[in-house]
């Protein structure tokens, strides 16, 4: 059994559905947990102490350690709070889960600049800010583990959901830059893009989804994702309903010439288009264009 005792883990967002999943699931198997919630509305709006303190209450009648803590993951002083709150009562930071997530969805004509913004707040500035917050501690004791979560909308997008898809996608750059910084500080970080059946979704999904993408099978991946056995670091995979892949960013093979012009890529465009043999990283695109 993958266990996690000693282990410190904060949980954002996890009063309801996936983070409290994965806030039960560490707690169960040894870990001490930060418990963060806001406690809002699905939009971000109000406050309440009681979705956090309830996971909280729940992890001890089983037996596990954990904290509540109700601060904005959206705002530095927020985030520095969350990470205080594990040192202040278990000495120390191993794992960070970003799960916070709000919702505002309108198509792009309806869209106001507020509700763009305050959904990529949340989303990838409190990534950001509580990873940022954590990093020193991580670093000093050469050891560490990222989750971020990103979502189906963000990788192929959806209709109505152009601040949170954009949000998402932002998370997998996120993510890799992480795995590559963290590398020599023993620190992981990787993504998922889960389909589960919560508040946050339950007005999206057909109504037989919620037996089967239930928030438990996702949380498997997330606990062996920053397990201290799990090696794999900038990776972004798919899971729901018992179904775990890897996702990957990949170039095509393409085209080139010493004349490009618009006329020569219109001629070529099957050739661009082409997906065999791919690349995938950074470094080996630059190579395809010398």
């Amino acid at each position: 059994m993958l266990r996690f005792d000693d282990r410190v883990a904060i949980i954002t967002g996890a009063g309801h559905g996936l983070g409290r999943s994965h806030a039960l699931l560490l707690a169960e198997r040894g870990a001490k947990v930060v418990v963060n919630d806001l406690g809002g509305a699905l939009d971000g709006t109000g406050a309440s102490t009681g979705p956090a303190a309830d996971v909280v209450e729940l992890i001890r009648k089983n037996g596990g350690e954990a904290v509540a803590n109700t601060d904005n993951v959206a705002t530095p002083e927020g985030a520095r709070a969350i990470v205080q709150a594990a040192v202040d009562a278990f000495g120390k930071i191993d794992i960070v889960v970003n799960n916070a997530g709000i919702l505002r969805d309108k198509s792009l004509g309806k869209m106001t600049v507020e509700e763009f913004d305050g959904v990529l707040a949340v989303h990838v500035r409190g990534s950001y800010l509580v990873s940022q917050a954590a990093y020193p501690y991580m670093k000093e004791n050469g050891y560490g583990r990222i989750v971020n979560t990103s979502s189906p909308a963000g990788l192929f997008g959806n209709f109505g959901q152009a601040n949170y898809s954009t949000a998402k996608m932002g998370l997998v750059g996120l993510t890799k830059t992480l795995g590559i910084e963290g590398a020599r500080s023993g620190i992981k970080a990787n993504a998922i893009a889960p389909i589960a059946w919560t508040r946050m979704t339950e007005m999206l999904l057909p109504a037989e989804f919620e037996a089967k993408f239930t928030p438990e099978r996702v949380s498997a991946l997330v606990a062996y994702l920053v397990h201290e056995s799990c090696e794999v670091t900038g990776e972004v995979f798919s899971v729901g309903g018992g179904r775990v892949a890897r996702v990957f960013v990949a170039e095509g093979p393409g085209w080139k010439t010493d004349d490009l012009t618009p006329e020569a890529i219109s001629e070529h465009w099957e050739a661009i288009m082409t997906e065999q043999p791919y690349v995938l990283t950074a470094q080996d695109s630059m190579k395809q264009m010398l």
